[in-house]
C-alpha cells in the first residue's frame, strides 16, 4: 500500500470513528461527513487518474457536487435547530417531537 492510499484510508477512518465517537454537536458530525466526503473524492480522483479511465472522469466531480448540497443543507438544518433549540446539541434533539 503506498503512502498516499495510506494516508487517504486513514483520514476516511478517523473521520469514521469521529463521526461515531464524538455526536455531542451537530456541527462536529457535519465535518465528520464533510472529511468522508473529501476522502472519498480524493481516492476516486486518484484512482481515475492512475488508470486513465477516461469514461468516468465526471463521477469525482459529481461526488463533489453532492458533497456541496449535502454541505448546504446540513448548515440549514444547522441554522434552523441553533434558531429553534438554541443550541445544536444532538441529545437535546428529539426526533418524536414536532
Amino acid at each position: 500500500m503506498t503512502p498516499t492510499c495510506l494516508l487517504i484510508n486513514s483520514t476516511f477512518m478517523l473521520s469514521i470513528m469521529g463521526f461515531s465517537l464524538h455526536r455531542t454537536h451537530l456541527v462536529s458530525a457535519l465535518l465528520c461527513i464533510e472529511g468522508m466526503m473529501l476522502a472519498l473524492f480524493i481516492s476516486s480522483t486518484l484512482l481515475f487518474s492512475t488508470t486513465q479511465m477516461s469514461t468516468s472522469t465526471l463521477i469525482p466531480i459529481f461526488l463533489l457536487t453532492f458533497s456541496a448540497c449535502e454541505a448546504s443543507t446540513g448548515l440549514a438544518l444547522l441554522v434552523a435547530t441553533a434558531r429553534t433549540h438554541g443550541n445544536d446539541h444532538l441529545n437535546n434533539l428529539n426526533l418524536l417531537q414536532c
